[in-house]
């Protein structure tokens, strides 16, 4: 994954952010009116319950109970069904975000992006696409000028294509690293410098002809650079978070993002070479920079982080694609995703959207699809508005307590 795909996914999530509330000025003398919009998802066992009125909700902003001014009922894009005691003019039309943080493409992927189009897909609908290399854009008209099979052939070659070329550096690193674990690995269980069978295709360098010390700081130079291709800063998030907020619409954020295993060089070897280089102040301290760098803290203030993306009217989707490792002799790997899992997962809660894990991305896809397509938009307006710039918390309740309700933690009031 390069840097440059990491700030360009922030850039286009930074984009989609919406404040999801209006102002209108009465008087300048008067207090600002806030109407407040919250989309809300109701579910049972997994199916979404589509019969609730007005009278089965129950909101609180900051514990205290407020009066609901509308409830509109909408399927894909269509309002269903109203109530109003004041009217609103909710706006339905429909943006898309894929993101694509991989760093092999399968075919699983193409049959999720088959399935949007076949069957999420509407005339009218935006598509954005940001993979590896590239953001590209589907214009709401581009089903009246191709044909749904053309449109999936289209974005699986690209996609396809840029998963290979925007993560060859990233695959470079760990394939690197691979071949200095199976070195020294190989150097403990004989205990002697020899020679080892390296996967050789495309290898640089052949760790044997280093010493240990070159070798385990070669490890730790490749650690970092794979941080610095993975991390995310949070204030580049944050930055971006604030760019755009007024997109019209309903935001729908697919987040794809696939499991990550570093090469790591087991405790026993590292102990095997702190008893062999005592007196070797340097190898000493490489080995403790390189044990501290499996200890990640994560990265992101995530209270912060969610409540800013609670702010807009999104839904994120965090789909984790938990393929297992393809295990190679000499080589223990140790899963790298927590803090972005972490992170993302907050996100996508605070944003009432869908997080699940599988080695499947069509799976994963087809259930957040299927969860995310009908809501209730909700209507109030603040007892008491304060433009303090306090985050406002939010909680709705329905009537059945068995129903398992989804909708943003709360707003800024700015």
């Amino acid at each position: 994954m390069k840097k440059i795909h990491m700030i360009t996914l922030l850039t286009v999530l930074a984009m989609i952010i919406f404040y999801g509330y209006s102002q209108e000025s009465i008087d300048p003398q008067q207090s600002i009116v806030v109407n407040v919009e919250v989309p809300v998802r109701v579910f049972k066992a997994g199916s979404f319950i589509n019969n609730l009125t007005i009278k089965d909700f129950k909101l609180y902003e900051n514990n205290e109970l407020q009066k609901i001014e509308a409830v509109y009922l909408v399927k894909k894009r269509a309002i269903e069904r109203s109530e109003e005691n004041r009217r609103f003019s909710p706006e339905t039309s429909r943006n898309f975000y894929f993101f694509f943080e991989i760093m092999n493409y399968t075919p699983k992927l193409g049959r999720a992006v088959e399935y949007f189009v076949d069957n999420i897909l509407f005339p009218g609908d935006d598509l954005t696409i940001v993979t590896p290399m590239k953001t590209y854009q589907l214009r709401s008209k581009a089903l009246e000028v191709k044909s749904r099979d053309e449109i999936v052939n289209q974005l699986k070659g690209l996609l396809r294509k840029d998963a290979l070329i925007g993560s060859s550096e990233y695959r470079h690193v760990i394939f690197e690293m691979e071949n200095i674990v199976k070195s020294l690995t190989a150097e403990v269980e004989q205990g002697e410098l020899q020679r080892v069978q390296m996967d050789g295709q495309g290898l640089t360098e052949d760790p044997n002809r280093f010493s240990i010390g070159e070798r385990l700081l070669k490890y730790y130079d490749l650690q970092r650079q794979l941080e610095k291709l993975r991390r995310l800063e949070q204030d580049t998030l944050l930055d971006f978070a604030d760019f755009l907020k007024d997109k019209e619409g309903q935001k729908y954020v697919y987040l794809f993002y696939q499991r990550e295993f570093i090469p790591k060089i087991e405790i026993k070897t590292l102990q095997y070479f702190e008893s062999q280089y005592q007196e070797r102040p340097n190898i000493m301290a490489t080995m403790s920079d390189i044990f501290n760098f499996y200890r990640r803290d994560i990265s992101f203030d995530v209270d912060l982080v969610k409540k800013r993306y609670a702010d807009s009217s999104i839904a994120v989707h965090f789909l984790f694609i938990s393929s297992p490792k393809e295990q190679k002799y000499g080589v223990r790997y140790q899963e790298q995703s927590e803090d972005i899992f972490s992170a993302f997962q907050e996100m996508a809660r605070a944003t009432g959207g869908y997080v699940e894990s599988s080695a499947n991305p069509e799976h994963l896809f087809t259930r957040a699809a299927a969860s995310s397509e009908n809501y209730y938009l909700l209507y109030y307006t603040p007892k008491k508005y304060n433009p303090d710039g306090k985050f406002k918390d939010i909680r709705v309740k329905v009537k059945n307590k068995s129903f398992r309700v989804t909708h943003r933690l709360g707003y800024f009031a700015n």
